[in-house]
């Protein structure tokens, strides 16, 4: 696969395209979302493992820097819950929220990308921004995946949600997740299934990460959702 890197006008983000890819050809799109202390290349690496050849996908980079010391330096979409007010945070999220927005239509003139046919994928801090990006817009979306993340504002979302609830969204925790409590999790569960949503969700023996077991069922699930484009 082909990755390319892009200065876009409101984030920079990075493109993953099969080998063979006919830009004249609107395939299907999978935007991925990293977590709080990445970047925009951390989850490059799950396209060939996902689907190499009838996805295109698109991985922004989050607009807030980090400085964690010893010269390293990550992104996060809004500062942490626990060094930042309430007001912060909410603020950081509605302000990335719009460059997302503005982003995806950046991504989706470049890459030929018809809404109704990409899928929204995050982990962690970008699974909340999945949730908080993805839920109101079910026909630009047409399934969200939340990865070792959560609804942090159920009170902020509820109001934004669509009449229609039919939204395909696969949720994957770790009963061992040290960031993001299962119970975290189980709660988004119960707040998406009382909102009428029926999320495929699944818990796994594991912490913060993406191993391959949750690869094994996510990957039948968005193929599901979203069918590659096949020859």
């Amino acid at each position: 696969m082909k990755t390319e890197r892009h200065d876009g006008r409101s984030l920079p983000f990075l493109t993953v395209m099969p080998d063979d890819y006919n830009p004249n050809v609107s395939y299907p799109l999978v935007i991925m979302l990293h977590g709080f202390g990445a970047h925009m290349g951390d989850l490059a690496g799950l396209a060939p493992a996902i689907e190499d050849r009838g996805y295109v996908y698109a991985c922004p980079n989050a607009p807030l820097e980090f400085d964690f010391g010893g010269g390293y330096r990550g992104y996060g979409w809004m500062p942490r819950q626990n060094v930042a007010s309430r007001e912060e945070v909410e603020a950081a999220r509605e302000s990335s929220e719009a460059l997302l927005l503005d982003c995806f239509d950046e991504i989706f003139e470049k890459l030929n990308a018809t809404p109704g046919n990409v899928a929204l994928l995050g982990f962690s801090q970008g699974g909340a921004m999945t949730y908080r990006c993805g839920m109101d817009r079910p026909e630009v979306f047409a399934g969200l995946v939340a990865l070792s993340a959560a609804v942090f504002d159920p009170e902020l979302l509820r109001p934004k949600l669509p009449q229609g609830r039919s939204q395909p969204i696969f949720v994957a925790h770790g009963t061992g997740d040290m960031q993001i409590a299962v119970e975290t999790a189980r709660a988004t569960r119960a707040f998406l299934e009382a909102e009428g949503y029926a999320p495929e969700y699944r818990e796994y023996n594991m912490g913060h990460e993406i191993p391959f077991e949750v690869l094994r069922d996510l990957i039948p699930w968005l193929t599901g959702v979203l069918p590659p484009l096949r020859d």
